[in-house]
């Protein structure tokens, strides 16, 4: 209740007009919401899905503390929270990774590929970091450096190891994974979309985007981590109701 009061009572630093502030207020009760979802329904599944279960909360509710902390930040200084966004992605994309791996393990995946799409993810995340927020005059090569990283990481999913095991599970696993690769390559465009507009450089052509590209990180951050959450959710029910029904 005193949460609830606190929230409430910080609506009114939002003006009507607000939109990034409001995209904020939205984006932290949609990731509470999804993670109370995730969490209470982690009794209805297999044993072997309550930890893929688990980590879908643990990201929407990391992200929803971050976003309380940014909504704050935005209201106080009417600027990007660019280091709260940062240490928001470094604890949740990785743990993003971690689910390919989880859903994996019934074809065999082992621990190497996890810890490889972890390093990668925070290889992609640190050197964003650099170039957006301390190495901003050499913001082209720390951002040619997140991008490789990055495709190191799509290539994985989509041809590498990770594909070998999806398609060896077959079923509702591979329809899964697929989702959550399409998820990658077409949800994760919009964070290097926002580090061009962000960043001068190659990208002063995007500059004009200016702040209203947190609106899109807003919008990309909860379609991304609850729309994974979901896929996962579904992946357990379809699961479950196959083993029950065997």
């Amino acid at each position: 209740m005193k949460l609830l009061t606190i929230l409430l009572a910080d609506v009114s630093k939002i003006a009507t007009d607000d939109y990034v502030g409001f995209t904020f207020f939205v984006g932290c009760m949609a990731m509470m919401a999804a993670s109370a979802f995730f969490f209470l329904s982690m009794n209805s599944f297999d044993r072997k899905w309550r930890t893929s279960i688990l980590v879908s909360g643990l990201i929407t509710f990391i992200a929803a503390v971050h976003y309380w902390y940014m909504r704050d930040y935005w209201a106080a200084h009417a600027e990007s929270p660019t280091f709260f966004r940062y240490v928001d992605w470094v604890l949740t994309v990785p743990l993003m990774c971690v689910e390919f791996y989880l859903i994996l393990k019934v074809a065999g995946a082992k621990k190497s590929l996890m810890w490889k799409l972890i390093f990668w993810s925070v290889v992609m995340l640190v050197t964003g970091y650099f170039g957006e927020a301390i190495y901003r005059d050499q913001a082209w090569f720390w951002g040619l450096l997140s991008g490789i990283a990055y495709f190191v990481i799509a290539y994985i999913i989509w041809f590498g190891e990770a594909k070998k095991l999806a398609e060896q599970a077959g079923g509702a696993v591979l329809s899964a994974h697929k989702t959550l690769c399409w998820f990658v390559l077409v949800g994760w465009a919009i964070y290097p979309l926002g580090y061009m507009a962000g960043t001068p450089g190659w990208y002063d052509g995007l500059a004009n985007l200016g702040l209203n590209m947190d609106v899109i990180y807003n919008i990309g951050d909860a379609v991304n981590k609850i729309g994974f959450g979901l896929v996962i959710y579904g992946l357990a029910v379809s699961a479950t109701s196959s083993a029950e029904a065997a």
